[in-house]
């Protein structure tokens, strides 16, 4: 939903005619995804009702008061970055984890939503990138871009995810993966003859 009325919002705001197309159709996306889980969720027994439309935590909060913030007709590119480059992805990864761990025998309805969504974050997430790169035609871009970018990632990556800590499984791995050395066979080895008078 709270895509749907970012979206929304920036077709005033956006000066280029394509952009402001692509947004609207993107936003109604977001609107009905959000209508397939606001039917699909209170059918779920650990799903509780009153966590429907609960941010995950505080830091999910922030990023998505620092997505929108960009408002000015100038500030497309930001605009963009944050959606098609951090929260979709962010979006896409999420939703296809869940879609690996949900049960196709006790869970297709679900199963059912979550292909829809993700066929739709795909085309999304495709026409975004092409927009921005429409947009980015200078070093300078590729520098605001690059500057947004990781200041939402550096707020996401702190939420956790989109679903906070846990969004795609449980990290359990630290420092990488560690390896056990394999046992080495000690070399051979071999004692010259002497003969009398060597020293």
């Amino acid at each position: 939903m709270k895509l749907f009325e970012a979206l929304g919002g920036w077709i005033a705001t956006v000066p280029e005619l394509d952009v402001k197309m692509r947004l609207g159709t993107h936003c109604y996306h977001h609107a009905w995804h959000a209508e397939l889980w606001h039917k699909r969720l209170p059918e779920l027994r650990e799903m509780k009702p009153e966590r429907l439309t609960q941010p995950a935590n505080e830091a999910m909060v922030r990023f998505i008061e620092a997505m929108t913030e960009p408002e000015a007709p100038e500030l497309t590119i930001e605009k963009l970055v944050g959606v098609y480059r951090v929260l979709i992805p962010h979006f896409i990864a999420a939703y296809t984890y869940h879609r690996n761990n949900t049960s196709e025998i006790t869970d297709a309805p679900t199963i059912r939503s979550l292909n829809f969504i993700l066929q739709d974050e795909f085309d999304d997430w495709r026409d975004g990138e092409m927009m921005l790169q429409s947009l980015i035609t200078s070093p300078a871009d590729v520098e605001r871009a690059a500057a947004h970018q990781a200041k939402l990632e550096s707020i996401i990556v702190e939420a956790g995810g989109i679903a906070g800590h846990g969004s795609i499984g449980p990290s359990t791995v630290v420092d990488g993966p560690q390896l056990t050395p394999e046992p080495t066979t000690p070399e051979p080895t071999t004692t010259e003859p002497t003969t009398e008078g060597d020293a």
